[in-house]
């Protein structure tokens, strides 16, 4: 789209910026705009001066995130450095406050620093935190929903809203919460003895390892469980691609992950549509062997 005139800003505002370079799986056209802001008010300023008819699109590091092949309308607004990644310690409440910038696993590691424990499944997580609210991220039992108290961020129109974890109205891999850049969260730990946190911080991230294609150029899980954690008989994504044959498929330079079938893979010199449509192959495959549905669990997003 054409872009008006947009706010003078504090960071940067880039046009036309290419957006693959900035996601995990190194695809995707570009943003007609690409906003880095310089702090909070940075931000709010700028939204609070852009016309409305502007879409805007929060990302973070691009790891649960395909940005198709014709790019992304509006601008996109990207939380990174010092100003949107602190990590703090309420040691009196027991309580983490992240930057919503802030990596998953940077929280993680400063909660168990600190000896608090509940906090330990973030290491497994890629992503960051806006990330984590926006998608109840989880994994190894535990859900961001799970240790949230409240988080903050700015509306459309530059107006900061806070929210409790009761506000959220959590469910398996999504919240009822849209459209917010978030800002800031609280997480609530429990005191505990460092070095046994970080034994199970250890543990997950050994595990992590040894089962995803962590060293590629993928991004998290592709499709969510068919069934919420806590489901007698839970069915598993990556088996229902398994039994339909799936593992190892390609489209173009997209692959189906040979070590965990749940993870695409960008095997070289894959589009977005390549990634996007081997997904699809596989969701039909499944839907054809077992009957299951699978939904996506990465977001994609822009223009085909």
């Amino acid at each position: 789209m054409s872009l008006p005139d947009l706010p003078p800003v504090r960071g940067k505002l880039l046009p036309n910026e290419a957006l693959a370079p900035y996601t995990w799986f190194r695809v995707g056209g570009p943003a007609d705009a690409l906003f880095i802001p310089a702090d909070h008010e940075d931000l709010a300023v700028f939204l609070r001066a852009l016309p409305e008819d502007v879409p805007v699109f929060p990302m973070g590091v691009g790891s649960n995130l395909i940005v198709r092949d014709g790019g992304m309308p509006g601008v996109v607004i990207r939380l990174a450095g010092r100003a949107f990644g602190k990590v703090v310690i309420d040691e009196e409440k027991n309580q983490v406050i992240a930057d919503a910038g802030a990596l998953d696993v940077a929280v993680a590691r400063a909660a168990a620093k600190a000896g608090l424990a509940g906090l330990e499944f973030l290491v497994g997580i890629p992503g960051t935190i806006g990330g984590a609210l926006t998608m109840n991220a989880g994994c190894y039992g535990r859900e961001t929903r799970d240790v949230l108290v409240s988080a903050w961020g700015y509306d459309r129109t530059g107006e900061m809203r806070v929210f409790e974890n009761v506000d959220f109205g959590f469910a398996y891999r999504r919240t009822q919460v849209d459209g917010i850049i978030w800002i800031q969260a609280v997480f609530q730990g429990t005191p505990d003895d460092p070095a046994a946190v970080e034994a199970r911080m250890a543990e997950i991230t050994a595990k992590r390892e040894a089962a995803q294609p962590i060293r590629e150029k993928t991004g998290g899980s592709t499709f969510a469980n068919p069934d919420p954690p806590g489901t007698p008989n839970q069915r598993s994504s990556w088996k229902l691609v398994d039994e339909a044959g799936m593992r190892g498929a390609r489209r173009g330079g997209a692959q189906v992950s040979e070590k965990h079938c749940n993870f695409l893979i960008n095997a070289g010199d894959a589009t977005a549509a390549d990634i996007e449509g081997l997904g699809e192959d596989v969701r039909a495959a499944v839907l054809k062997k077992s009957g299951v549905d699978l939904h996506w669990e990465i977001r994609r997003v822009g223009r085909r």
